[in-house]
């Protein structure tokens, strides 16, 4: 089964040009270093969905919460910090 996290972006790390950058994201409090290719409108604030370490697509802060919290309710937030590397 794949699994897309729903996060903020909080900070650009690197930009070789718009395109390619690597984004910060805040998984509630997890943060990893995500590569934003796929998402090259996204920007500081937004919430992003990643797969394997790439944002996939833009998504709207109530999907956000409400992934993460049936996250939370499946009891898989250990696994979850198991995926990122905290900072």
């Amino acid at each position: 089964m794949c699994l897309s996290i729903p996060g903020k972006l909080i900070e650009i790390v690197a930009e070789l040009d718009p395109t390619f950058r690597i984004g910060k994201v805040d998984f509630e409090g997890i943060k990893k270093d995500v590569n934003l290719a796929m998402v090259p409108e996204a920007k500081i604030g937004d919430y992003v969905l990643v797969h394997v370490g790439a944002a996939i697509s833009i998504i709207n802060e109530e999907q956000a919460k409400e992934t993460f919290d049936l996250i939370k309710q499946m009891g898989e937030m250990d696994e979850l910090e198991g995926w990122v590397n905290e900072d």
